[in-house]
């Protein structure tokens, strides 16, 4: 899975930090779904997109190999 969350967070100019304590995760999930390491749930991926007002279908995206 394709995920833009990287580049919302540097536009919004977080550190995995920042955005880690606004969603209530920690800075190392932030950097597993950054590298595509870790596919967030369904919820997890809602609070992101919800933190960065934008739908979840622009923060990530099947590739064909999904």
């Amino acid at each position: 899975m394709k995920n833009e969350v990287k580049q919302y967070r540097l536009i919004s100019g977080m550190t995995q930090s920042d955005l880690a304590l606004q969603i209530s995760v920690s800075r190392q999930t932030i950097h597993a779904i950054e590298s595509g390491k870790y596919v967030p749930s369904t919820v997890l991926a809602l609070k992101i997109a919800r933190f960065f007002q934008v739908e979840v279908s622009v923060l990530f995206t099947l590739e064909e190999t999904d």
